[in-house]
């Protein structure tokens, strides 16, 4: 039987570990499963209140703080199994949430990752903002999910019960093959926080693999439980990694038919933010492009090196499933498209 090991990236989250890790612990039945706190340099007494509380977990302590993509990166060097649950320490999870999507999974090789129906922890009928039932990237690089685009989060009705291909797994709760995640060096750490699983999973499907979606696995997510998606720390860091996930994924040619648009795009954003009274918003969505194009020569070499990757560990050609050939910007805010299921592919 495959191992599988939960790692829960923490820091200073002691009052998220007291909250939800008795759930986890009582649902994860997986008979070859383990539970691992991996603890991020945290200043408060996350790590003796865990010893104290629950002897059975396993920790992992990480030296510094580098963020979500260097901590788990970190952790994970000293965690040797066969697939990785990355899971945020604010979800509750269901019984079988890690059964059904192994089995899943294991039908299927060539499925690299793969994550669960993410429903919001505070409203249970209601798709989470971040997953919700699996996520898609349009023309332009900009995320959205069924369930949810932009702000607009669906109703559960089980419209998106069908499991198959996505674009890109939440890292709230993201099943990886473990050889996988080392052979493509892990999260890329230059992102700190955000995006980094999205870079992930598109570096993955470069290679030729899946990602994927189960809907018979269910977890609810308390969201914004270390940063709050109207921060303006949070839309730096968005817009910032966003446009270097894209110069680093995209084919020099794919990303110079997309260029002058995007830049369009994001100055709109900026002015809309200013028209708003969001002055915050604006001057972080002007610092985020700003630190992107100080950095861009970084990027392309990172873009070259995934190239040679290609070049050698490949097992098919670049898997475009999940890529919107519009914009999701236009068909939300002008044709007024708030639903995954309007959108015509």
């Amino acid at each position: 039987m495959q191992k599988v090991s939960v790692v829960i990236l923490n820091y200073n989250g002691k009052e998220w570990l007291e909250k939800f890790l008795p759930n986890v612990i009582k649902n994860t039945t997986y008979p070859n499963a383990e539970i691992i706190v991996a603890d991020n340099a945290s200043t408060d007494d996350s790590i003796l209140f865990l010893q104290a509380s629950f002897p059975s977990v396993k920790i992992v302590q990480n030296s510094v703080n580098t963020g979500y993509a260097g901590g788990y990166n970190e952790a994970l060097q000293n965690i040797k199994s066969d697939y990785y649950v990355l899971l945020n320490s604010d979800v509750e999870v269901t019984p079988n949430w890690i059964e059904n999507i192994i089995s899943y999974m294991q039908l299927d090789t060539n499925i690299a990752a793969c994550q669960p129906k993410i429903l919001s922890y505070h409203e249970k009928n209601k798709f989470e903002y971040a997953g919700a039932a699996g996520g898609f990237i349009d023309k332009y690089g900009y995320p959205f999910c069924r369930g949810r685009i932009f702000d607009t989060c669906e109703i559960d009705a089980g419209q998106y019960d069908n499991d198959g291909e996505i674009f890109w797994a939440s890292g709230a709760c993201l099943f990886i093959q473990a050889d996988l995640f080392h052979k493509v060096g892990g999260f890329d750490a230059d992102f700190f926080a955000h995006m980094e699983e999205i870079d992930l999973c598109w570096r993955l499907k470069n290679l030729g693999y899946k990602i994927a979606y189960c809907s018979q696995s269910k977890v609810y997510h308390v969201g914004g439980g270390t940063l709050n998606k109207s921060n303006p720390r949070k839309t730096l860091l968005n817009f910032r990694n966003n446009r270097k996930l894209l110069r680093k994924n995209l084919t020099e040619n794919e990303l110079q038919s997309i260029y002058f648009a995007r830049n369009r795009l994001d100055q709109l954003a900026a002015v809309v933010a200013l028209a708003k009274g969001n002055i915050k918003e604006a001057q972080a969505i002007r610092q985020g492009l700003n630190e992107y194009k100080s950095s861009i020569e970084k990027w392309n070499k990172k873009r070259s090196e995934n190239e040679k990757l290609q070049s050698t560990i490949a097992i098919g050609k670049p898997n475009k499933y999940g890529i919107l050939k519009e914009s999701i910007i236009w068909l939300y805010f002008v044709k007024s498209i708030k639903k995954f299921n309007q959108i015509k592919w």
